[in-house]
């Protein structure tokens, strides 16, 4: 009779050590993911277009047709990006070049923050003028170009090219040739 009193006894031992043995243990508490590496500020691709007018870049005289013109250089994102927003005037015998980055593209540029008129000429990796746009102050809509064989944007006074008889088909060039030649390392 004792072993039948015993026996209720082990079987609950027995239920009781099999249940702890197959309970789960607890997982160890989870790590926090590791946070995005941070955008560094420095990295081109992320700039944004100054807040203010940007100091007066390198220059390049270039041969526009037959008609010599002193160009401003955009060659860093924020440089194109910026233009000449914020700038109050722009002298008839001045210019800003835009090296588009990568291969030839589709441009499309706008006026915004800009108070000055201008006109834009698109042109091809060959230095050859595509297009001209005369482009409205502050006007926000883009002008985009007809083609994707952008590699570079002339801005001028508007109605420069007109003035001097530029026409679509001249080349924009520099002492040292083409624009190809003189900005080899165009991103």
């Amino acid at each position: 009779m004792g072993l039948l009193k015993l026996a209720p006894l082990s079987v609950s031992a027995s239920l009781l050590l099999t249940s702890i043995g197959c309970s789960e243990t607890p997982a160890p508490p989870a790590r926090a993911a590791s946070p995005p590496p941070a955008v560094v500020a420095t990295d081109e691709r992320y700039a944004h277009p100054l807040d203010h007018a940007q100091p007066k870049l390198p220059t390049v005289q270039l041969q526009v047709g037959s008609v010599t013109l002193e160009s401003e250089i955009c060659a860093k994102t924020v440089e194109i990006r910026t233009g000449m927003m914020f700038r109050e005037t722009m002298a008839d015998t001045e210019g800003m070049l835009f090296l588009l980055p990568g291969p030839p593209q589709r441009a499309a540029f706008y006026m915004r923050n800009t108070k000055v008129p201008l006109s834009c000429a698109y042109i091809d990796k060959a230095g050859r003028i595509l297009e001209i746009h005369d482009l409205r102050p502050y006007d926000e809509t883009p002008v985009e170009s007809a083609t994707e064989s952008i590699s570079y944007v002339l801005e001028v006074p508007q109605g420069w090219f007109q003035r001097r008889k530029i026409a679509i088909g001249e080349f924009v060039r520099t002492a040292k040739g083409s624009l190809a030649e003189s900005f080899p390392n165009r991103r």
